[in-house]
């Protein structure tokens, strides 16, 4: 799969070197060309224990970074907010809350139609609005298929390989509503070594939202997040599937 990813900061490294790593051909992206070329160039650097050539394309290129040979990793590549959402099958929102606007903005209509993955978090945690919830927002201006997922971990999670916790493969809940882009986003959890897991519809993004807010801010605090819940056999009568 194409995979163009908007961001070239720690969530657009980790993911999109493991989904390279995986097979996939990746782009990543800054605000200007050169911020997603050295960002390839140091996730190229990450997969060069894998088979295969490494190299820069020549300058005023593409910004290429080739990774890997035939059964090895994905190509990685470096361009604009644009070129990425140009290049990709699925693309990958990963930019910080305040720049979101201005970051869909660059891509004009290319995100229109196409499966949108979503991993922005509130900038605040401990203020944010149910009301105004990210996941919509990104439909709303892009006119993509959104799918919300990969936010109730650390960046440094995303970079095992793979997030494997006492045996057991890490749970990654996914909300949207389009059946293309919920297939490529189980195809990307799934690319990770994670469990997907279906969390409804884009209408319970918001409540995706709200749970990372909330179990962040115990994070924060020095609280084991994770230890609120009690494991499934404990959790009362429900359906099985």
């Amino acid at each position: 799969m194409r995979i163009g990813i908007l961001g070239a900061g720690g969530m657009a490294d980790a993911l999109g070197t493991q989904w390279a790593r995986a097979g996939h051909e990746v782009m990543v992206s800054g605000r200007d060309e050169s911020s997603g070329v050295t960002r390839a160039k140091t996730m190229t650097a990450a997969l060069t224990a894998a088979p295969g050539e490494v190299r820069p394309t020549s300058p005023g290129g593409s910004g290429e970074v080739r990774a890997g040979s035939s059964g090895g990793p994905g190509e990685v590549r470096g361009g604009s907010f644009a070129e990425a959402a140009a290049f990709g099958e699925a693309v990958v929102v990963a930019v910080r809350e305040a720049g979101l606007l201005d970051t869909l903005g660059a891509t004009g209509t290319a995100l229109r139609g196409k499966p949108l993955i979503d991993v922005v978090n509130t900038a605040d945690i401990f203020a944010y609005d149910p009301t105004r919830p990210i996941a919509r927002l990104i439909a709303d201006v892009t006119g993509g298929h959104v799918v919300k997922a990969f936010t109730l971990c650390n960046v440094d999670v995303w970079r095992m390989t793979p997030p494997v916790f006492d045996g057991r493969p890490l749970a990654v809940p996914l909300c949207g509503d389009d059946q293309e882009a919920l297939d490529a986003a189980r195809t990307l959890v799934t690319a990770l070594g994670c469990t997907p897991v279906d969390g409804g519809g884009l209408d319970r993004a918001m409540l995706l939202e709200a749970t990372a807010a909330f179990v962040i801010g115990l994070w924060f605090g020095g609280a084991d997040a994770q230890a609120i819940l009690p494991p499934l056999a404990s959790s009362g009568e429900h359906r099985r599937t």
